[in-house]
């Protein structure tokens, strides 16, 4: 674990972060005759299916993830987790780009994510002061400045699906300060198990509502920005 004073620093540059995917990919010019050939569509469970369906009783109908566009590594899935934190903290293991939340007898809820690109790291202990259903969401002056486009939503993002936080937000502050961190939801599949967001930690829809069902708020959320050891 990384210490207090350091996740304090770290989170101070929050304030460049903004919880939107901010790299666009260059989109090439389309020769047919160096199309590439289409990946071979891999079979996947039903009960993964089920369990990244389409959610229509949103209040923004939720479409189902193409899974297609994630390794099944990231799939939600119950482990083994031996971990010295009490039951029912929250670890983001941000090298291997996993969410646990710790349960009794050495088991966890892991949950595939993606994290901050570099740069925008950030480590420590701290709590989930509160949660929001379909938030809103501001763009800190300083995205503004680097992002101009940005600026329309100085006031506010309404929810709904192509708000950067998603279906669902946990809202990160160390003691009383906020961090300016979220643990949030995304539609842009491919995006889980990389390093792209300006440094909010993003699940699928399907799991970020999973995960906020499970935890109240005060919740203990710890990230490591080293990989650790689990017996």
């Amino acid at each position: 674990m990384l210490s207090r004073r350091t996740f304090i620093l770290s989170a101070s540059a929050a304030v460049l972060a903004g919880c939107n995917t901010t790299a666009n990919q260059p989109v090439p010019a389309h020769n047919p005759a160096f199309a590439p050939t289409a990946p071979a569509t891999r079979r996947i469970a039903p009960e993964y299916l089920q369990m990244y369906r389409a959610m229509p009783e949103e209040k923004f109908p939720i479409p189902a993830a193409n899974l297609q566009k994630i390794d099944p590594v990231y799939y939600r899935q119950m482990v083994d987790y031996a971990s010295a934190e009490p039951t029912g903290t929250i670890i983001v293991d941000t090298p291997n780009r996993f969410l646990y939340l710790t349960m009794e007898n050495g088991k966890a809820m892991r949950y595939g994510v993606g994290i901050g690109r570099a740069g925008f790291g950030w480590g420590g202990s701290a709590r989930i002061a509160y949660k929001r259903q379909w938030p809103t969401w501001t763009p800190p002056k300083e995205m503004i400045a680097r992002q101009p486009e940005t600026a329309q939503w100085a006031n506010g993002m309404p929810p709904g699906l192509e708000n950067p936080l998603g279906a669902r937000a946990l809202y990160i502050f160390e003691g009383n300060k906020d961090t300016l961190y979220r643990v949030h939801g995304t539609n842009e599949e491919w995006s889980i198990g990389k390093a792209v967001s300006s440094g909010c930690v993003r699940l699928l829809q399907q799991d970020i509502i999973d995960l906020y069902n499970r935890v109240p708020n005060n919740t203990r959320i710890v990230v490591y920005q080293e990989a650790q050891a689990y017996g």
